[in-house]
């Protein structure tokens, strides 16, 4: 091998490229420095902002690949290589991912809108797609809940977005409904001032707004009250059953009857007349079948012993054929 040619080589273009050499380790260095400091200035920007740490995490994300994609592509053009080839080639491999990966990038996008439309944040109590629980994380691609029964349920950003979601966690206070049934003969403001003091007695029961109770429906079997009272969210259930156990107990107090659905019964006088058709059941006829072509069994039967009996079977047809010319 020659080595002095090899080493001539290198030194002749060393010498010819000096100055492409040259710049291509400052813009090297420069390149890197002015990414840098873009990066901090636009998460400082960013920083200032309202937009949810998540999304500036991804905006800081795209824009770092982006400056770094455009530093390569300058070095390799100042070292001499043609980039224009290079640019087709990423521009398909970034179509063929992106086609792949819709799904995931169109959750990706969708994660985003979710923090920064701030539907619900980590915490809330949700509704959606027909299950609900509270958020315990959002990502990129998926949000998870738990359920009430401790139950871990994963929901693609998509499905969320294209959906209707019902945050019962987005205010700091919350509404209580109730609906009373009782007997038509029960004093009505009586029952008014029952439900209310009760719903007052709690103090996790927030007078501005003041607990509310009237009469709201006449049904077939009962009169029916609408009452609500506001608390504070985290204190929803408890006042629910405390105010459900409660009224029911002063229900009880005062003699207000709860009462059971009302039904009318007619009884019918006359006599009731079933038309029957006299005639007898058919006799039975049975249905000609055609019979079932054989099958051959080919793991449990001799393939040769059946083209046997078939060829015999044909032989048989043919000849009793030219006996009988008329059939």
């Amino acid at each position: 091998m020659d080595w002095q040619g090899i080493w001539n080589s290198i030194v002749n273009f060393f010498k010819s490229n000096a100055w492409n050499i040259l710049w291509f380790f400052v813009i090297l260095v420069v390149g890197i420095i002015v990414i840098k400091i873009l990066l901090r200035l636009v998460k400082k920007l960013l920083g200032k902002t309202k937009m949810e740490k998540m999304a500036q995490q991804f905006v800081i994300t795209i824009l770092k690949f982006v400056l770094y994609l455009a530093l390569i592509l300058l070095l390799l053009s100042q070292i001499g290589i043609e980039i224009s080839g290079i640019l087709t080639a990423c521009s398909a491999v970034i179509l063929a991912v992106g086609m792949a990966l819709q799904n995931s990038i169109s959750n990706v996008a969708n994660g985003i809108i979710i923090i920064s439309n701030k539907m619900f944040k980590k915490g809330d109590y949700i509704i959606t797609g027909g299950v609900e629980g509270q958020v315990t994380d959002i990502n990129f691609l998926f949000t998870t809940l738990i359920t009430a029964d401790n139950k871990k349920i994963t929901l693609p950003n998509s499905n969320i977005l294209n959906g209707e979601v019902t945050n019962l966690g987005a205010f700091p206070t919350r509404r209580v409904d109730f609906m009373f049934s009782v007997a038509y003969e029960t004093d009505v403001e009586l029952i008014k001032r029952i439900v209310t003091d009760v719903m007052k007695s709690d103090g996790r029961v927030l007078l501005d707004p003041a607990p509310f109770c009237r009469l709201k429906f006449l049904g077939a079997s009962s009169i029916d009250f609408a009452a609500n009272c506001w608390c504070d969210n985290e204190d929803y259930w408890d006042v629910y059953y405390y105010v459900i156990e409660n009224v029911y107990n002063e229900f009880k107090r005062n003699n207000v009857s709860i009462p059971y659905n009302q039904l009318e019964i007619r009884e019918r006088k006359d006599a009731v007349t079933m038309p029957v058709i006299e005639a007898p059941l058919q006799k039975r006829t049975e249905k000609v079948r055609e019979k079932a072509e054989e099958k051959f069994d080919l793991e449990n039967e001799s393939l040769t012993k059946y083209l046997y009996e078939k060829r015999k079977s044909k032989k048989g047809k043919k000849g009793s054929t030219e006996e009988h010319p008329e059939t």
